[in-house]
């Protein structure tokens, strides 16, 4: 099954993926070196686990590993506008935490804008925001990401980490999915 020729086009290239990682990794090692806390990756399963694995493997930091899942989405393709923490962090040690979420794309800023109160609200040290994409005219709440890979248009996109009804995650670049395929 060659599910490739479901792309309409490539939006992010494999190089261009390897072009954001490296700068992103070297503004967030830049920024965080001089922190008295502990960084700690706080990675949002499932659609951001390659991007963070990539990402990770180029901070010159020490740091530690977190997960949770997480999401706004009801449907397939448009958010519910409730936000449902299925996997949440469990520490002791927030206040000593410089967290730094990765998420795969920000699109009406709902999910990230209420978990990053959240996790403010549970006492972190800090919280910060990387997203691989950020889609800013879908922007339904007041929420801006501190570190952005790209900007993107108004499409549905998939490969390197998002998918669609879990097929596509495995795709080296990210890819506009045709219409036919989540339309039918």
């Amino acid at each position: 099954m060659n599910i490739e020729k479901d792309i309409k086009s490539i939006l992010v290239s494999e190089n261009q993926i390897e072009e954001i990682t490296t700068r992103l990794a070297k503004q967030i090692t830049k920024d965080y070196k001089s922190s008295e806390r502990k960084l700690v990756i706080l990675t949002i399963l499932k659609g951001s686990f390659v991007f963070s694995a990539d990402l990770v493997r180029k901070i010159e930091l020490p740091m530690e590993f977190e997960f949770m899942k997480v999401s706004s989405y009801g449907g397939d393709t448009v958010s519910s506008g409730n936000l449902k923490i299925s996997l949440d962090i469990s520490r002791n040690d927030l206040k000593d935490l410089d967290i730094l979420i990765i998420e795969d794309i920000v699109d009406s800023g709902f999910t990230l804008s209420n978990l990053k109160k959240y996790l403010e609200e549970k006492g972190a040290g800090s919280v910060r925001v990387c997203t691989l994409l950020n889609k800013p005219s879908r922007r339904k709440f007041p929420f801006n990401p501190e570190y952005v890979g790209a900007e993107i248009p108004d499409e549905f996109v998939v490969g390197y980490g998002l998918d669609y009804n879990e097929k596509y995650r495995h795709l080296r670049f990210v890819g506009v999915l045709s219409p036919e395929v989540y339309m039918k």
